[in-house]
C-alpha cells in the first residue's frame, strides 16, 4: 500500500490552496450574473445595512465577483478575502435567514473554502508568493 496514501503528512498543501483559490471562479458567476443584470436585480434587492438598494447589490458586486478575481490570482489574498467572507456571512445570516440548511449549502461552502484559504494562506503558486520574493 502506498505510504502516501495514509501518511497524515501533507502531498502538497501550496497546490490543495491553489485548488480552493481557484474554486473562486465558481463564485465568480453569481458576481457576474448580479453585475450583467444590476438594473433587474436592483429594484427587489435586501437592505440589510440600510445605505441603499443600489449600494448594497454592489458590495454584492464587489465581494462575489471583483474579491474572486483577486483570490484566484493570489494578490493580496487576505485583503479581498474578508469582504467576500462577510458578503458570505451577510448571505447567510440575512438574505437566506430562515430557509433550511440545504438552501444556505452555497453559501455556507464558500465561506468554509474562503476561511480555509484565510487560515492557511494563498500558497507559493501565488501573486502573492511571487512579490514576498522580489
Amino acid at each position: 500500500m502506498n505510504s502516501k496514501l495514509i501518511s497524515t503528512k501533507a502531498i502538497s498543501s501550496d497546490a490543495g490552496v491553489l485548488l480552493l483559490r481557484l474554486f473562486s471562479l465558481f463564485f465568480m458567476y453569481y458576481g457576474w450574473d448580479k453585475l450583467a443584470n444590476f438594473q433587474e436585480k436592483v429594484e427587489y434587492w435586501p437592505d440589510p445595512f440600510h445605505i441603499g438598494k443600489a449600494a448594497s447589490l454592489s458590495l454584492t458586486i464587489f465581494g462575489e465577483f471583483v474579491c474572486p478575481f483577486f483570490i484566484v490570482l493570489g494578490l493580496f489574498t487576505r485583503i479581498f478575502l474578508t469582504p467576500a467572507i462577510i458578503t458570505m456571512l451577510v448571505a447567510i445570516l440575512h438574505a437566506h435567514a430562515g430557509q433550511s440548511l440545504l438552501e444556505r449549502e452555497h453559501a455556507l461552502s464558500f465561506l468554509v473554502v474562503f476561511l480555509a484559504i484565510f487560515l492557511t494562506g494563498p500558497g507559493k503558486f501565488s501573486v502573492d508568493a511571487l512579490l514576498k520574493k522580489s
